[in-house]
């Protein structure tokens, strides 16, 4: 059975899921920065997904940073799967502007992580849950975020 791993419990606010993966906020309010986990038990790496699911994962990827892309009006759309601390698979979708803390750095310990307020981090899952209202998104409820926070 799938089990989000603790440490991505503990960075991220849950946006909802497609039909695969779960759409994570990572808690750095410097950066729009998304992390899909697909929902399959025991993945590490993309190869181990069947054909299906790597298919479904490239599109849920190339969905994501579009509308990311489109929401916030980026100049890079920087995506990546490490693995090295977290070993269950996930994908950072980060996206980059020429004025952001890290820029043109990567954004790994180029500055601290800005913490959302209530306020903001609200305001964001408002935007993000709008930019991917499909009948393929489904929602998490944005209260359990704004309740741990």
């Amino acid at each position: 059975m799938f089990e989000l791993d603790y440490r991505l419990k503990n960075d991220c606010v849950d946006i909802g899921c497609l039909m695969l993966s779960r759409i994570l906020l990572m808690k750095d309010a410097n950066y729009p920065w998304l992390i899909l986990v697909p929902q399959r038990e025991g993945i590490s790496e993309v190869f181990q997904l069947d054909e299906d699911d790597q298919e479904q994962l490239i599109w849920e990827s190339s969905f994501v940073a579009e509308r990311l892309m489109k929401t916030y009006d980026g100049d890079k759309m920087n995506i990546a799967a490490l693995g090295n601390v977290v070993p269950q698979l996930h994908i950072h979708h980060v996206l980059r502007k020429k004025t952001d803390a890290a820029w043109p750095n990567p954004v790994w310990g180029a500055v601290p992580p800005k913490a959302y307020t209530r306020q903001a981090l609200a305001a964001r899952l408002d935007q993000l849950q709008r930019a991917f209202e499909t009948s393929l998104f489904k929602p998490s409820d944005p209260r359990k975020a704004l309740e741990n926070h």
